[in-house]
């Protein structure tokens, strides 16, 4: 099983090393269990110009590779360009595709030849099954470490849906399928231009979501939601993860038990 965890945005280290404590508690706890600590140094679709997108791109990167020296976790955080492949891969472990950028052939290319897993977030606008062209552009660099991640599906002005067929349909393709429990409850373009969201689904979202046999999950969580930079309205708090990340497991579990007896 894959978990993968922290905070949208890396604002300061205090942050950053709260999230990681309890990643490593949880890791200690179950040690079969693959985590990856996750964290934006660059948010480059934000709604409106103004919004936080991040801290200078060398000063964030360091404080991701300090939090692998100080917590021995595995990192994960996402690229915008291709120009930022090489630079990036080297302080991180999985490059994740962002949604809206999926289709981006030079991207996912330069991605796939760094080497490392890449993490495709399904678009809000692509079906799953088409979700297999995006897996061939970064496989055709000889790198078949590829993860894809539902994260719903736009609907209507300010609401997204997780169709839990997905799940099963992007399996087919071949690669492991995480949920992103806390995007998909994004309601995005709100008139304010600060995206919403709702947190009290995403244990639902989560569950749901390993028992149409997901591989594992993908979950924004921070110390302090409201006084997040970044998606306060979406991210779990920090000390509610543990639950969470419970169920979840004896549901992983439970599910592997029914269909391999």
């Amino acid at each position: 099983m894959i978990c993968v965890a922290g905070p949208c945005v890396i604002e300061n280290e205090n942050v950053l090393f709260a999230v990681a404590e309890k990643l490593v508690e949880l890791q200690q706890t179950f040690p079969d269990v693959k985590f990856y600590f996750k964290s934006s140094y660059k948010k480059a679709n934000r709604t409106k110009l103004n919004s936080f997108q991040g801290l200078d791109r060398i000063e964030a990167l360091k404080m991701l590779a300090t939090v692998k020296e100080k917590y021995g976790l595995q990192l994960l955080t996402d690229v915008h360009e291709s120009w930022e492949c090489d630079e990036v891969a080297s302080y991180v472990d999985v490059l994740q595709i962002p949604a809206f950028l999926c289709r981006q052939t030079d991207l996912l290319i330069a991605a796939g030849k760094t080497g490392k897993i890449v993490n495709i977030k399904k678009g809000q606008f692509m079906s799953p099954e088409a979700m297999q062209f995006a897996v061939e552009k970064v496989q055709s660099t000889g790198n078949l470490n590829v993860w894809l991640t539902e994260r719903g599906t736009t609907f209507g002005y300010d609401r997204l849906v997780v169709d839990m067929t997905s799940i099963p349909a992007m399996k087919k393709i071949g690669v492991p399928v995480l949920i992103d429990a806390t995007h998909s409850l994004q309601r995005p373009n709100q008139a304010s231009g600060v995206t919403g969201g709702d947190p009290a689904m995403i244990q639902t979202i989560a569950l749901s979501a390993i028992a149409a046999g997901a591989d594992g999950i993908f979950v924004e969580t921070h110390p302090n939601p409201s006084e997040a930079l970044s998606d306060a309205a979406t991210q779990l708090p920090l000390h509610e993860f543990p639950l969470l990340f419970h169920k979840v497991k004896q549901t992983y579990d439970f599910m592997r038990t029914i269909i391999f007896e």
